[in-house]
């Protein structure tokens, strides 16, 4: 199925892509004027949508590395069904099923309840929503910023954006644990800023999203280690498939996390993160064709900065509100800021090597 296509143009791999996010922004637009009533309203619901989108595919932009790294050894018929079957378990499953989970849970009401309160008694769904959003505001950003940290604590990483910053964090990676002391004096800094009973949720809260990122760590390590027997399995196909199903749902779990922080309806969560897991098998299936994983050096950084922000964002946010334009235009500020720092050290490093191809030939013609 992922014979070279040399000839195909990047705008290929993205069409359905682009057909699903024209469909799911009209989708959302129409849910922004139904909701609403106002231009204002609908505008505001279909920029969060786009921006729902950005942020999917910039959390999962290491989640389509994975995938190509593991789909090129599939047999044709699994990356079929990986790249279907998939993109129904990751849309339906990962992006509607689980926030649904997530509102059931914090909120303590019955699925189809949250389904009914979200769809035709939304001012309801809203107000539990309200009141539970401290506990899943200490959840995800504790959940997301372990994944940061781990990104950047980490002694093998070796291309720094940031290199003051990212160098020492990279030397202090040999220290056991300093990313979960680093996250529990941010949790404690910030419990010590709310007053009892709220106190007592966010910490609880914040130490189960601590838990659960080293549960998905245990699995993923557990995984690692039978790496070898998955391989072997990969000929047949389906134990390939099952292993990048449930990688995939550990990476889209930050980006269900991270919705949070924009908006706590459902509906529109499902629009917006579905768009980005349209991309993300989009790049995927180009990352495998044309053979090649990234040509942008610092896009991955960007993306794990916003991660960051986005998890102190989240912190913040139990105890002021905080705009969901600026969460949003934050992190799409970072990856764009690591796009343009990606472009200018290969033009520079284009430019070096053409510097010294002529030099060389110089010193030869010369001689």
């Amino acid at each position: 199925m992922f014979e070279t296509h040399a000839k195909k143009g990047t705008l290929y791999y993205f069409k359905w892509a682009f057909i699903v996010t024209a469909i799911g922004l009209l989708l959302g637009a129409w849910l922004g004027w139904q909701s609403t009533g106002t231009l204002s309203g609908m505008a505001t619901v279909f920029f969060i949508c786009a921006v729902l989108a950005v942020l999917e595919i910039s959390l999962s932009f290491d989640n389509a590395i994975v995938n190509a790294n593991k789909l090129k050894d599939m047999r044709p018929e699994w990356q079929h069904r990986f790249l279907t079957w998939g993109i129904i378990i990751a849309v339906f499953g990962m992006r509607i099923i689980f926030p649904l989970l997530i509102v059931v849970i914090a909120a303590n009401i019955g699925p189809i309840e949250a389904i009914v309160l979200a769809a035709v008694r939304p001012e309801e769904y809203a107000r539990i929503m309200h009141e539970a959003h401290l506990p899943i505001a200490a959840f995800g950003g504790t959940f997301l910023m372990m994944v940061g940290l781990g990104y950047f604590f980490n002694h093998e990483k070796d291309v720094h954006w940031i290199v003051w910053l990212e160098r020492k964090m990279a030397r202090f990676a040999t220290v056991k644990g300093i990313e979960i002391a680093f996250a529990l004096s941010l949790i404690l800094g910030f419990s010590s800023l709310l007053e009892g009973e709220q106190a007592t949720v966010f910490v609880h809260a914040a130490i189960y999203g601590l838990l659960t990122f080293l549960l998905v760590e245990i699995v993923g390590g557990l995984l690692d280690a039978s790496q070898q027997t998955m391989s072997a399995a990969a000929k047949g196909g389906f134990g390939a498939f099952l292993y990048l199903e449930v990688l995939d749902a550990s990476f889209s779990f930050d980006g269900v996390i991270g919705a949070f922080a924009l908006t706590q309806n459902l509906f529109i969560i499902a629009i917006g993160l579905g768009i980005g897991a349209m991309y993300v098998r989009s790049m995927t299936i180009m990352l495998v064709e044309k053979g090649t994983l990234s040509a942008y050096r610092y896009l991955e950084h960007g993306a794990f900065y916003a991660i960051l922000v986005l998890s102190v964002v989240m912190y913040f946010q139990t105890l002021v509100h905080i705009p969901e334009v600026f969460t949003g235009l934050g992190g799409a500020g970072l990856i764009g800021l690591s796009l343009w720092s990606s472009i200018r050290y290969n033009r520079r490093h284009a430019q070096q090597e053409n510097s010294s191809r002529g030099a060389h030939e110089h010193l030869h013609a010369k001689a």
